[in-house]
């Protein structure tokens, strides 16, 4: 058994050295923590080695270095690079999901590349996945993979981790690919976040793009479930927090004290993108110097910009602006021995800015949105015993934790300001219990952590699945329900008739039998050895029009009614309506768009399957609290079953209409079929050695599942046929 990570770059860069390739390993945070995860399965890492190799000899040789670490490289070409990468990854996923839609740049070769990619990770992957592996997809670069892999390879267990912001429904709508997305991603048994608002935000996207059910963190999905959590990442704590006492860092920290002179430093590190809000935090520390005199030559903002993609003309134009703003506001402010900003426009490594998390008095992260954010974590970790005071975006992932930062808005420049001067004039008492406070998160939700937990989840999610597959009616259990059948003498069939017989209908009229159930259910019925009772409810009108002329039993509104023989018998006189009751439900279809409300004998039921599924939960909370008093008073039971709301009474029930039937005959085999939760009271009433199918969803009350209703019908029918007869 394997874990094959899988991500758009190998953790790795391949580097030209005198005319020869080398391989340098990369020590970044996704790379430390699956390298540092205890697992006793053997690891292999499947990516983008980072660059074009045209000789046929380099080439391969660096591809049998590669897969002798366990690396398995998906080669590129440049055009796939400019347009998967550079064009569908980061002109459109990426503005898309950090809330700058208008800096979308769409084309349809995009698209097409983006699927062509992730097609050859998909084809280099299966080559080395086998059943019964451990795969973690990694990003948003990647995100048609899962369900590509899952085709390929059914019996594996698959993890997806998004590491930037998922946005809003309303946001991710406006994508024209966004349904072939999400299906990607389902491709998984585990999709997870770094916060829980970019779960919800992927919830709601799931519920309204694919009308697909949620039942909190859950996706069902017609044979499995998907789970869908949040996993802040961390750091490597200890690696950060003990970088000081290494001498060759501890001595740049002082050389770079020295060298910025004895004022007080606000660090801010980021990599050149219009998300991380550079151009906000020049103009607030600007307006900081402008509206407190009194810090100017005594506060430096040490500025670090890691450039990307500056070839790009938004990137390109976004550092000549901040080239301009840095260079207007030292000239403005500078004094001979004094500078407002330090600007470095180049990657620090590693030893330079653990030095300069150490010295600096505050960190300025005010990105205008980001997935999680790890320059605020490795400056608190890095601080060690030192005072220190983090500026934190509330939009970054980080701010969920590290709640014991100046959290401030990103695009509001007075409230960037304020917090520099509460950050300046804390005292240092208050900046040590902050920062211990902080530190004691992180040193627990550490990058090893994050992996662990997430690996440990799929492992049960994949644990789940496989209870669901036991429980769903395949070859083996099927002969066995067959044998069963066979052998039994007098067998009573219970059917529910909505999502079990029929497909659900937008407008509950239109669920008319086909031809081809009435005829299924003849066959059924005409065998002596069956009594068939089809247990709905639907009122006895319909049921009648549609089923009465089949010699079979019905049962309406959960049991109130039933008919044998060709008779029908009444259990309850029709109720007469509490009018709280009927003005709360026709208020609650008068504010909700596309529902409507049944008034039966027996039952109000409230019918919301058209409605928005945001708009459905709402008011299904909300009708469910307004009927509990009056209900309660009446002594009515208020059931949810399928996208509806049912008000009853309580006497009644086909859990209660199943035992009647049980109780006037003696059968050898009993058999219930069924979709809704009225159906998992008929389960839980019926002996044990019952045959119970629940169809969709899967449930503890039933011994088999059947994923879709389409699936009852071939069920049905391969019960009632004959060996070696089709």
């Amino acid at each position: 058994m394997k874990l094959v990570i899988i991500s758009n770059r190998l953790p790795l860069k391949i580097v030209e050295e005198q005319g020869t390739y080398k391989i340098v390993h990369s020590d970044g945070g996704l790379a430390t923590g699956l390298d540092s995860l205890k697992t006793t399965h053997a690891k292999h890492w499947v990516g983008w080695p980072g660059m074009y190799v045209e000789d046929g000899k380099e080439k391969e040789a660096i591809h049998k270095e590669l897969k002798a670490q366990h690396f398995h490289p998906v080669y590129l070409t440049p055009e796939q690079i400019e347009n998967y990468y550079e064009g569908y990854s980061n002109s459109v996923l990426w503005p898309l999901c950090h809330y700058f839609s208008t800096y979308m740049n769409y084309e349809n070769s995009y698209w097409e590349a983006y699927k062509e990619v992730n097609k050859l990770f998909s084809d280099e992957a299966c080559k080395i996945i086998e059943p019964g592996d451990i795969v973690w997809v990694q990003d948003y670069q990647l995100m048609l993979l899962p369900a590509l892999i899952r085709e390929c390879v059914p019996d594996v267990s698959i993890g997806y981790f998004h590491h930037i912001p998922f946005p809003s429904y309303e946001l991710f709508r406006a994508l024209p690919e966004r349904a072939d997305l999400l299906n990607g991603l389902l491709g998984a048994d585990l999709v997870g976040f770094h916060t829980h608002s970019y779960m919800r935000h992927f919830i709601s996207a799931v519920y309204r793009v694919l009308n697909l059910e949620c039942n909190l963190d859950e996706i069902q999905l017609d044979s499995r479930v998907v789970d869908v959590d949040a996993f802040p990442m961390g750091i490597n704590y200890t690696q950060y927090h003990d970088a000081i006492l290494d001498k060759h860092i501890s001595r740049q920290a002082k050389e770079l004290r020295k060298n910025f002179g004895d004022v007080k430093l606000i660090v801010s590190v980021d990599r050149l993108d219009y998300s991380k809000g550079i151009l906000i935090r020049l103009a607030s520390f600007e307006s900081f110097l402008e509206n407190h005199p009194e810090y100017q030559e005594k506060v430096s903002l040490v500025m670090v910009v890691s450039p990307s993609r500056d070839t790009v003309d938004i990137y390109a134009e976004l550092k000549d602006k901040i080239d301009k703003m840095v260079g207007a506001i030292n000239g403005k402010y500078a004094s001979s021995h004094w500078t407002p900003i330090h600007y470095f426009y180049r990657a620090f490594d590693f030893e330079e800015v653990t030095a300069l998390y150490n010295m600096a008095d505050i960190a300025l992260v005010t990105p205008l949105r980001d997935g999680m954010n790890l320059v605020a974590k490795e400056y608190l970790a890095t601080k060690r015993d030192q005072p220190g005071v983090l500026i934190l975006n509330e939009m970054a992932g980080a701010a969920i934790e590290l709640s014991d930062a100046l959290i401030v808005n990103p695009t509001d420049t007075k409230e960037i300001e304020d917090a520099i001067l509460a950050a300046l004039e804390m005292p240092v008492e208050e900046q040590m219990k902050s920062l211990h406070a902080m530190q004691e998160i992180i040193s627990c939700q550490t990058v090893e952590q994050w992996a662990k937990d997430f690996i440990d989840e799929l492992k049960e999610v994949k644990k789940k699945n496989d209870v669901l597959q036991e429980k769903i009616v395949k070859k083996e259990n099927l002969q066995l329900i067959k044998k069963q059948y066979k052998k039994a003498k007098k067998r009573l069939i219970l059917l529910d008739y909505d999502g079990t017989l029929v497909p659900f209908y937008k407008k509950p009229e239109q669920a008319i039998p086909s031809k081809d159930l009435m005829e299924l259910l003849a066959i059924l019925a005409k065998d002596p050895k069956n009594r068939v009772v089809i247990s709905s409810g639907r009122d006895r009108k319909k049921l009648d029009e549609w089923l009465g002329s089949l010699p079979i039993d019905l049962a309406a509104e959960h049991g109130a009614f039933y008919k044998e023989k060709g008779k029908w018998h009444e259990k309850i006189h029709e109720i007469a309506w509490d009018e709280e009751i009927v003005r709360i439900m026709k208020h609650t279809v008068k504010r909700t768009p596309k529902s409507r409300l049944e008034i039966k004998k027996t039952a109000l039921v409230w019918h919301y399957r058209s409605v928005d599924m945001w708009l459905a939960e709402l008011r299904v909370n909300q009708l469910v609290n307004a009927l509990m008093a009056p209900c309660a008073r009446a002594n009515l039971q208020i059931m949810r079953g399928n996208k509806i709301v049912e008000v009853k009474s309580s006497d009644f029930s086909k859990g209660a209409e199943a035992m009647r039937l049980i109780s006037e005959e003696t059968f050898d085999l009993v058999m219930a079929i069924g979709d809704d939760t009225t159906d998992e009271e008929m389960f839980q009433a019926l002996p044990e050695e019952a045959v119970t199918i629940k169809v969709g969803k899967c449930s503890n009350a039933a011994k088999y599942n059947i994923p879709t209703q389409q699936g009852t019908i071939r069920f049905l029918k391969e019960l009632i046929t004959k060996e070696g007869k089709k």
